[in-house]
């Protein structure tokens, strides 16, 4: 799971259209793909876990955050 550098939910969810500001986190390799979808988890992936997320990614842009 990666992690995602927003402060919260509905900040990831604003940045629709935006590039995904986002820490690797696998031991591994990398998890981010430009298309697809895949969890994050903020806004701390190793000491802050408050909220969860499913990002849709199509050309390296965040479509859709759930």
């Amino acid at each position: 799971m990666m992690g995602a550098n927003y402060k919260t939910k509905k900040e990831l969810k604003e940045s629709v259209g935006k590039n995904l500001s986002y820490v690797e986190t696998s031991l591994f390799g990398e998890e981010y793909r430009p298309n697809g979808s895949f969890n994050v988890v903020g806004p701390d992936a190793y000491n802050n876990r408050k909220w969860y997320a499913t990002v849709v990614m199509k050309d390296g842009i965040i479509e859709k955050v759930k």
